[in-house]
């Protein structure tokens, strides 16, 4: 048991039953630089409802790094910190403090000219960047990432709000006119949904969160926000810039577990819109409990299989570079990543050895390291989850063909790459989002084997294609954009940039999101209209000129 601040915490070890010497990559606490280390506990005890910063008292939730460290007594996982276990009555009070600020569309953040309400997330990205430091250090410590991911992660965040404000602006400079049509005069502007749900996943904790939570915000809409599961304490530096920059009740973020609070606030029928990013199981147990689930608007982005797809032609040395990139950046923990290559018989054998020789050079290590592209994995289990995965595809006769260099080997938390061959349909990995680093190759003969693929799958997010004939892979496009909502030619399967319309099919996602799509995903067209006579122009231009309404005017933000 660990004791701090007369709370006590059960320190739990990963189940390691294949544990071995290498990779050794866990230091001793004293040979992590000062300036990445987690000097104390986080003990965090605040969450954010109606513009006040409560405290809670009641039980903790331990976070556990990744991380292992090194001691006399063996390897183990660092605590670094606490979050609240909160329960429904603390989640209903955030829900009533959202429903409040937003009063029927009628409340002070709702009825802001636009002009406005950019201000506010102005102040908001002032005050964020102002924690970039302690964010980009729990980003690492609390998921694993690397410190150059982690930084590109803030980074990113920041720009993709910057560009959110952008966006609005334009959208309400196109708003700002009148259109007489058939004797009809009309403006049309975009107004918020109402009260909105925003949950993100633990391997983009802080950019996806933001990529919903921001745009429901600036469109007007009131937020409850639940942090992700894993990567929960790096909200804590921003918890202060969210009440300082927001009016109260505008954003409330709580913790805790989804049932005793995501759960509770869906039943209430409340929520007028829920973004959800995680699986698609998830996401329709959650809906399910809404009474009225033709009122909630939903944006989700859920679980993808994507395939690479290596025709006979292809650039080796390219196709082989995206997929090393595409299946194990972050580990594989994408769910843009490459969950399974399929690869021409005629050139899977010089594919295998380029595949594993390029990830024998992928550097293992600690987060903070330089040069680092393998680190250790968030989820508890989830070692003994890709064993499995293993286990079961070797059953049917799939080799891990890296194992002389530690392929599907692990050191407590730490994974090292497995690469499967050959897949067949009879494996659990064939089907299942493995959502780590274990790679599965399949070898085909006629394309169209891949195309049965991707149309009996459950999932539709993406697709990437290498290959040099023009025409065939003009062909295989046309047999995947109905399957697929974007298809990477010669290039791994990525969101970016955050411009372009990201989104999929079955039951990888519902609803678009970008940097403008976002800003009518969380918002509906409204119109104001009247017939064109004389007496009704005079009172427009009566409205328009003395500023009396919020919807109708014709201000220019520049």
């Amino acid at each position: 048991m660990l004791s701090v601040n007369n709370t006590q915490y059960t320190v739990t070890r990963m189940k390691t039953p294949n544990t071995i010497p290498a990779p050794e990559i866990f230091p001793a606490e004293q040979d992590i630089p000062t300036k990445y280390q987690i000097h104390e506990f986080i003990e965090q005890r605040e969450y954010l409802v109606n513009g006040e910063l409560r405290q809670w008292e009641g039980p903790m939730n331990q976070v556990l790094s990744p991380v292992c460290i090194k001691t006399n007594e063996g390897f183990q996982q660092k605590v670094i910190g606490s979050s609240p276990l909160l329960t429904s009555k603390e989640s209903l009070e955030a829900l009533e403090a959202a429903k409040e600020a937003y009063n029927n569309g009628q409340g002070f953040w709702p009825t802001l000219k636009v002009k406005e309400r950019i201000q506010y997330m102005e102040i908001f990205v002032d005050e964020m960047l102002k924690q970039r430091d302690e964010v980009i250090k729990l980003l690492m410590w609390e998921i694993g990432k690397t410190l150059a991911d982690s930084a590109k992660e803030f980074d990113r965040t920041v720009t993709y709000i910057k560009d959110t404000i952008h966006a609005l602006k334009e959208l309400d400079r196109r708003s700002s006119k009148f259109e007489i049509e058939s004797g009809v005069i009309a403006q049309i502007r975009r107004v918020p949904l109402g009260v909105t749900l925003c949950m993100g996943p633990y391997n983009y904790p802080l950019n996806e969160t933001f990529t919903t939570l921001i745009p429901a915000l600036i469109m007007g809409n009131t937020v409850v926000f639940k942090p992700a599961k894993y990567g929960v304490l790096l909200i804590r530096p921003l918890l202060e810039a969210f009440k300082n920059s927001f009016p109260k009740g505008v954003i409330n973020i709580i913790y805790g577990r989804g049932r005793a609070t995501v759960g509770a606030l869906m039943e209430t029928g409340k929520l007028d819109a829920f973004a959800f990013i995680g699986t698609n199981k998830g996401a329709n147990d959650l809906k399910k409990m809404h009474p009225k689930p033709h009122k909630l608007r939903s944006v989700l982005g859920l679980d993808a299989k994507n395939p690479g797809i290596v025709l006979p032609d292809a650039n080796m040395e390219n196709a082989v570079a995206e997929c090393v990139t595409g299946s194990l950046s972050y580990n594989g923990q994408r769910c843009t990543a490459l969950k399974i290559l399929f690869v021409h018989r005629s050139i899977v054998d010089e594919f295998l050895e380029k595949f594993t020789e390029a990830i024998d050079q992928l550097k293992a290590g600690m987060p903070w390291e330089e040069g680092v592209k393998l680190t250790p994995l968030p989820e508890p289990g989830k070692t003994d989850y890709l064993t499995d995965l293993v286990k079961d595809a070797e059953a049917y006769g799939a080799k891990v063909v890296n194992a002389e260099n530690g392929g599907g080997e692990i050191h407590e938390t730490y994974f090292h790459p497995a690469v499967l061959y050959p897949v067949t349909a009879e494996m659990k990995v064939y089907r299942e989002e493995q959502f780590g680093p274990v790679v599965p190759v399949v070898a085909y003969d006629d394309v169209e084997e891949v195309v049965d693929y991707v149309v009996s799958s459950n999932f539709g997010q993406q697709a990437s294609i290498f290959g040099r004939d023009s025409k065939k892979i003009a062909a295989l496009v046309d047999e995947l954009y109905h399957q697929v909502s974007r298809i990477n030619i010669n290039a791994q399967c990525q969101r970016g940039p955050d411009v372009f319309p990201f989104n999929g099919r079955k039951d990888s996602a519902e609803g678009t999101l970008s940097v403008s799509d976002a800003l009518r995903v969380f918002s509906i067209r409204t119109i104001v209209a009247t017939k064109d006579k004389e007496s009704n122009k005079e009172i427009i231009r009566s409205i328009v000129r003395d500023g009396d309404s919020s919807f109708l005017r014709t201000d220019y933000i520049l």
